[in-house]
């Protein structure tokens, strides 16, 4: 775990305003490559309010910025805690202005002071490749999150690919970056287009639960064993791996504890008046069956 920085929260208002120990919680709307990871932190995040005497209001990150200006300066809630973080968030500016302890789950590319928390995505895409360069891969491939998450410029998505590409330079080998859409046909596609360009990748990392079952499927489609002829890393919920038929090398993004820790953290800025700077996570990786040495040549 990495944690930076410590702010006294600015604004006078935060002592003079009754607490009505209510939180917003600010959740992606859109359907995405994470659902499940936003279920879970949702889920976590209503459990540890409620045990400790908080509500949960709930705004879609699609209302914009005005809607969470509403939320806040109208003393409904008391902080807030944002989900989805880009690099360049358009709402940071607007929790400064609001002078309420606030959390951004994610790591803009200026925080501007705001505490922020998440899992080491950096770390966790590192941890992937070096698994796989210990077991002997030279060329692995990152199918990520779908193209328009690295255009909003996503915390996760970004910082996850910039680990894995900066572990393979760092070890001289190669590695593949490649992001298309969530649907079985466009998945299918982009393994064709994979396998064609780029024959000798032996390993794959899927961060994007959605694409992951068709990713499973194409492999199969395509005669392709799993981890005989190509090794695979996910990362992704743990829940989505619990019932696979061939237990997956994972690293495990804990929604549940990034949710109850947001709480915990907003609560706790009430409480003592202090932002926490950065903290992530420590991303654990768990060996599983789906990843080998890779083949050698016929």
């Amino acid at each position: 775990m990495r944690k930076r920085g410590h702010h006294r929260q600015t604004g006078a208002r935060l002592e003079a305003a009754p607490r009505t120990n209510v939180l917003a919680l600010v959740v992606p709307l859109r359907a995405g490559p994470h659902d499940v990871v936003v279920r879970e932190f949702v889920a976590a995040a209503i459990s540890a309010a409620g045990a400790r005497d908080h509500a949960l209001l709930l705004v879609t990150a699609e209302d914009g910025p005005a809607a969470l200006r509403r939320a806040v300066s109208s003393s409904v809630a008391d902080g807030v805690v944002l989900m989805d973080v880009e690099a360049a968030d358009p709402r940071v500016p607007v929790l400064l202005g609001l002078g309420r302890p606030a959390l951004l789950i994610g790591v803009p590319d200026r925080p501007r002071g705001l505490a922020c928390l998440d899992l080491d995505f950096a770390a966790a895409g590192a941890a992937c490749f070096g698994h796989l360069a210990g077991l002997g891969h030279e060329h692995a491939a990152l199918i990520g999150s779908p193209p328009a998450a690295y255009r909003r410029g996503s915390s996760s998505a970004t910082r996850l690919a910039r680990g894995f590409t900066a572990e393979a330079a760092r070890r001289g080998l190669r590695s593949t970056t490649l992001a298309w859409g969530n649907t079985h046909r466009k998945t299918l596609r982009g393994l064709d287009a994979l396998f064609t360009r780029q024959p000798d990748v032996t390993a794959i990392v899927v961060h994007n639960e959605t694409a992951l079952p068709a990713v499973l499927a194409g492999l199969h489609e395509r005669g392709l064993r799993v981890p005989e002829d190509i090794s695979l890393v996910t990362v992704c919920p743990e829940s989505l791996t619990e019932h696979s038929l061939l237990e997956l090398t994972r690293v495990a993004i804990p929604a549940r504890e990034l949710g109850a820790l947001a709480v915990e953290t907003v609560i706790g800025q009430l409480d003592d008046g202090t932002a926490p700077g950065t903290r992530l996570l420590a991303p654990k990786l768990t060996v599983g069956a789906s990843t080998a040495p890779p083949a050698s040549p016929a």
